[in-house]
C-alpha cells in the first residue's frame, strides 16, 4: 500500500483534482507494481501564503501550478523504474491535468513491510499468510 499525499494551491476544480490523482495512480500501477485496488492518496489545497517553493531551483522554471507528490512505500523498486515512473508521471499530468512538467516535484520514500498496519493491530505484510 503507497501512501500518496498531493500538496497543491487551492483553486483547482473536482475534476482536476481527480485527473491528478488518477494519473499519479495509473503511473504507480503501470511502472511501480501497484495493483490497481491499492489506492491511498491524502490530496491537500493550500493558500498561496501557505505553499512556498522555490521557482527556479535546479534552474528549472516553476509557477503557481507547482505540486507535490509524496509516495511512501515498502522498498524494493529499481533506479530505473523510479526514473520510469517520474517520466510517464510527467506525460500523464500533462496530457490529463494540463500540468506542466517543469510544476510537478516527487519524492519518494521507501520503508520496509513491517511498517505497515493496515488495522486490527496487526504487522499486516508480515502476518498475511
Amino acid at each position: 500500500m503507497p501512501l500518496v499525499t498531493i500538496d497543491l494551491r487551492e483553486g483547482r476544480s473536482a475534476q482536476e483534482l481527480q485527473s491528478i490523482s488518477g494519473a499519479i495512480h495509473q503511473a504507480m500501477v503501470e511502472l511501480l507494481e501497484v495493483p490497481e485496488r491499492d489506492r491511498f492518496q491524502i490530496i491537500t489545497e493550500h493558500p498561496a501564503k501557505t505553499l512556498h517553493f522555490d521557482r527556479h531551483y535546479l534552474d528549472i522554471d516553476r509557477d503557481e501550478g507547482f505540486i507535490l507528490v509524496r509516495i511512501t512505500l515498502a522498498q524494493g523498486r529499481t533506479i530505473d523504474s523510479k526514473r520510469a515512473f517520474y517520466r510517464r508521471l510527467a506525460e500523464l499530468l500533462a496530457d490529463r491535468a494540463d500540468l506542466r512538467p517543469q510544476n510537478l516535484a516527487v519524492i519518494m520514500t521507501e520503508n520496509q513491510r513491517e511498517d505497515w498496519s493496515f488495522g486490527v493491530g496487526q504487522a499486516s505484510y508480515l502476518e498475511l499468510p
